[in-house]
């Protein structure tokens, strides 16, 4: 999310990070709930839908990708069919991290303003770790194979200096 809004500041794409519809949904229906997942979801299409449609240069999603886990290839290829099934094209940036750096940027002040459902640092902590436990949050070589992709250990580079990376590489 955080180097979504540095790449918002230097492009014309409008940053649309995963939690906008969690912090959305959650005042009525809790994270991880039947209910609360069913909204998400609805809202992301609908917003997929009418971004797709639009004129708009485009947009930036940010998704904690579980690789190992079929249903988010399947959310992944979905999004991509909406958009490329309008002449769009998509453009992945992989985002890789230690897990202690993934720790410490977990609390800080830009992601709490932003994601109100991480406030609470005990529990948004265990829900980290446990992310990083049960499931593979980054490709192995060659497994993305899509045409527009970028990988990007950003363990130890600022937010905005990997939005330029991405800028320059998809000359956007």
């Amino acid at each position: 999310m955080t180097v979504g809004h540095e790449l918002e500041k230097i492009t014309a794409l409008k940053l649309f990070h995963n939690h906008m519809t969690i912090e959305l949904v959650n005042p009525f229906f809790e994270y991880g709930t039947k209910e609360g997942n069913r909204l998400v979801s609805l809202f992301r299409q609908e917003i997929f839908e009418e971004v797709s449609k639009s004129d708009l240069y485009g947009m930036i999603f940010t998704y904690v990708w579980a690789l190992d886990q079929q249903a988010d290839w399947d959310f992944v290829e979905n999004v991509c069919n909406v958009f490329e099934s309008k002449g769009g094209e998509v453009f992945f940036v992989e985002l890789e991290a230690d897990g202690e750096e993934r720790l410490r940027r977990n609390k800080s002040p830009h992601r709490l303003e932003h994601k109100p459902t991480k406030r609470n640092i005990e529990w948004s902590e265990h829900d980290l770790k446990v992310t990083m436990e049960k499931h593979r949050l980054n490709s192995f070589a060659s497994e993305i194979t899509k045409e527009n992709y970028l990988k990007i250990n950003n363990t130890n580079l600022g937010a905005e200096e990997v939005a330029q990376i991405v800028k320059e590489k998809f000359q956007l």
